[in-house]
């Protein structure tokens, strides 16, 4: 007779993986990361690489000298933070204030929680709003891209920034589109200054492609903040164009794509149902666009994100799945 295995439940099992998942974040992250090299030259690859090994170290080092638990290193889960960190902040940022956002994404926003699995807020975030409230000179300090390891980059706003401050000083939207010369074919394939992880919409459109053939994620809840988004500046701009700006250029510029495709679909942090999901979306786009309209800061995506991650466990409880057996 066959001896039988008894185990715990659950009894499916799948092939994916911790790891499988995150090399899959890696590989579709990497057209953007390619990208900011050739945008931003050796000073985004000394970001990225700081950002990634004091992630990686600070992780192998609380995980052995603070929990005494097994190294987690191989679930590369402390690379795509770092990743994600690197592509949020302006590659002007000095060394030192990478490492202090990466102590906060690693040490405060995830290992604090127990790691993986735990957290509550995007950690890649937390280090980033951590670091713009803290070094806000460092982190509004926007250059536009130069080419390849190019000449000196040239300091100005963002195209958000920049609409910000013309409409304070009377200008309309229109005319300040004009005067900075803002184009939206150039804002998808090369944006004007900002984070990193701006660099070019496209490039990270490719990768969310990429994760939804490999399903990875659902893409319900990037579609829903794009949706929200675009309604939501769909109305104001009808409205009044003088004072708001369209759809298009709230779907191209800022950090929308890299937090809709990367953060906002994070597994920890986002619901698990198909209206928790389609909730958590409405909420992060409807309070991107109240931010970027009414706000003192010209971008809301990262606020929008980290308030809608502390809804999740109200959302999950509201749209849990049905048991097993349950009618």
């Amino acid at each position: 007779m066959s001896k039988l295995l008894v185990s715990p439940s659950p009894h499916i099992h799948s092939k994916d993986s911790t790891r499988s998942l995150m090399l899959d974040v890696v590989i579709a992250l990497l057209p953007a990361v390619l990208c900011s090299f050739v945008f931003y030259g050796w000073r985004e690859i000394l970001v990225m690489a700081v950002s990634v090994c004091s992630c990686l170290l600070l992780e192998w080092a609380i995980t052995r000298y603070m929990l005494r638990k097994p190294s987690t290193l191989g679930d590369l889960s402390a690379v795509v933070t770092g990743i994600l960190l690197a592509l949020n902040l302006p590659y002007t940022t000095p060394w030192w204030v990478v490492v202090i956002g990466a102590v906060v994404a690693i040490g405060v926003a995830k290992m604090t929680f127990g790691g993986l699995g735990q957290n509550i807020w995007n950690p890649a975030l937390v280090g980033r709003v951590f670091l713009l409230v803290s070094f806000p000179t460092y982190m509004t300090t926007w250059s536009a891209p130069q080419g390849l390891f190019g000449a000196d980059a040239v300091t100005g706003a963002t195209p958000l920034g920049a609409i910000n401050e013309g409409l304070m000083g009377g200008a309309s939207v229109k005319d300040i589109m004009a005067q900075n010369g803002y184009d939206y074919g150039q804002m998808l394939f090369a944006n004007l200054g900002g984070s990193a992880g701006e660099a070019c919409a496209i490039a990270l459109l490719l990768g969310f492609v990429y994760l939804c053939c490999r399903r990875v994620i659902k893409p319900w809840i990037t579609l829903t903040i794009f949706a929200t988004v675009a309604l939501t500046a769909l109305i104001f701009w009808g409205v009044n164009p003088d004072r708001f700006t369209g759809p298009v250029f709230n779907l191209l510029t800022g950090g929308l794509i890299l937090g809709a495709c990367f953060m906002a679909t994070d597994y920890v942090t986002s619901p698990m149902s198909l209206w928790g999901g389609v909730i958590f979306g409405v909420g992060i786009g409807f309070l991107t666009m109240m931010i970027r309209y009414f706000g003192s800061y010209p971008e809301g995506v990262s606020f929008a994100i980290l308030i809608m991650n502390s809804f999740v466990p109200l959302l999950n409880r509201a749209f849990h799945q049905k048991k097993f057996g349950r009618k």
